[in-house]
């Protein structure tokens, strides 16, 4: 029986320990909570000061999805008029060759343009200025036959669309 009061003595001298220990824990985690919500609160208003001094955008400068749409655009029309180029190249007319290189030719930069525009490249400016002469020189080569060809219509209207979007660009 000794030991059982023994034992039972341990027992309630822990629990009040443990009691004692916990309230103590309470009492720290208030302060601790206290002092973190406090901490926030001046973070919260420094920023906030910082950032109506200083706006950081992520936003480009110029229209992104334009830009986007635009080389797009000039891509899909510069397909069908390569494809009207390779019908009339079976038929034996070669007027369209020229046509046909200049295409290429914006083909290339056009997708390449895209893809630095939907990534925000920073060598996008640059590339802007290269496009507007290889779709400058597939407008001039698609004008040409724009009369005859409505393919090739509408891949300088694209072109020259594009050259408009590089242009807000290039600045």
């Amino acid at each position: 029986m000794t030991i059982r009061l023994c034992l039972r003595l341990k027992q309630t001298n822990l629990r009040n320990e443990c009691e004692t220990q916990s309230a103590k824990t309470i009492e720290s985690i208030d302060r601790r909570k206290l002092l973190i919500g406090a901490g926030a609160i001046v973070s919260v208003a420094s920023a906030g000061a910082a950032w109506g001094a200083s706006v950081h955008q992520h936003q480009p400068s110029y229209n992104k999805q334009g830009i986007i749409d635009a080389s797009i655009d000039c891509i899909k029309k510069g397909q069908a008029c390569v494809d009207h180029c390779l019908e009339l190249f079976k038929t034996g007319d070669t007027s369209v060759a020229e046509c046909a290189d200049a295409v290429h030719e914006m083909l290339a930069i056009c997708t390449a343009l895209s893809q630095f525009a939907s990534y925000q490249s920073r060598h996008l400016k640059s590339l802007a200025k290269v496009c507007i002469d290889v779709c400058q020189d597939c407008e001039n080569e698609c004008r040409k036959h724009a009369e005859k060809h409505a393919a090739c219509k509408a891949c300088a209207n694209a072109c020259a669309n594009c050259i408009e979007e590089c242009q807000k660009i290039v600045g």
